[in-house]
């Protein structure tokens, strides 16, 4: 099998899911970006998949949740 790879990336003043060289949905906080993220893994892993998934660190002014 192949290798899934999962990035949570802004999209403007919100978060999306990078996958395949495509930004999968637009999500309020990085939180649900990454919740969705790792529901997609979830299934690519039961298929056979490697899978990794990657979400930044919280940057300087910006609250928990991404915000």
């Amino acid at each position: 099998m192949g290798l899934a790879q999962y990035a949570i990336v802004p999209v403007e003043d919100e978060w999306g899911v990078l996958h395949d060289g495509n930004v999968n949905g637009t999500y309020a906080t990085k939180e649900s970006a990454f919740e969705s993220a790792v529901a997609a893994a979830s299934l690519a892993l039961r298929q056979g998949h490697e899978v990794h998934v990657s979400a930044p660190g919280r940057e300087k002014g910006e609250t928990a949740l991404g915000s």
